[in-house]
């Protein structure tokens, strides 16, 4: 089985069986959706998805998080993981947000990744999500699938596996498909125990065919 093969045989599993794939987070607008992806780094969306309620009653708008001070911030999302880098990061955000783009959240990767705390892979959730941009955010889940499956090669990196998967991804469902491999990772290509048994990909997964 060719690359090409392998990816349009997982493309069309997914558009079958999976028409509909969200993120998880809970959000209303660009903002709130920045300050739970950031939030989300190393910890799960459940537990992000009970902080922030709180959060936005606190700094419902970038305005709010300008002017806050780091250890109300850091009060708020102490349940999270790494709480006082993200608590200074969110400050930080706030107040470039407010100031340096007027409150708008920028849709150019290269612009989000001047902000406190985003990296490439929240500046491409946040372009994919927000946006539609195709954009291939790529996160553990992520990263282990498409290494598993055999749609990434000897990838070392996760900038290598976003290139590799953008280079056979359709560009119009690269958002799509981002969230198809975050979820299949998260519920069924699990790290330690994957349910291969239950996959509706084994036959087409290299791992599977491995074993």
């Amino acid at each position: 089985m060719t690359k090409k093969e392998r990816y349009k045989l997982v493309i069309d599993y997914f558009k079958e069986h999976q028409p509909v794939a969200e993120t998880e987070l809970d959000y209303r607008t660009p903002y709130e959706l920045l300050v739970a992806v950031i939030l989300s780094a190393q910890c799960t969306d459940k537990r992000v998805n009970l902080i922030t309620p709180n959060f936005f009653k606190s700094f419902p708008t970038e305005n709010e998080l300008a002017d806050a001070n780091v250890e109300h911030i850091f009060e708020l999302i102490k349940s999270c993981s790494y709480p006082n880098n993200k608590a200074k990061h969110l400050s930080g955000m706030g107040k470039m947000l407010a100031k340096d783009f007027n409150g708008i959240i920028p849709d150019d990767i290269n612009e989000l990744q001047k902000l406190p705390g985003v990296g490439r892979k929240t500046a491409n959730v946040i372009a994919s999500v927000v946006f539609d941009k195709p954009a291939m955010a790529v996160d553990t889940h992520v990263f282990r699938v498409s290494a598993r499956i055999g749609l990434t090669t000897n990838s070392k990196t996760p900038l290598d596996t976003e290139m590799q998967l953008i280079k056979y991804i359709p560009t119009d469902i690269i958002p799509l498909a981002h969230h198809w491999l975050i979820l299949h990772g998260r519920y069924v290509c699990k790290a330690r125990r994957p349910l291969c048994e239950d996959c509706g990909l084994k036959e087409y997964c290299k791992y599977y065919s491995s074993k």
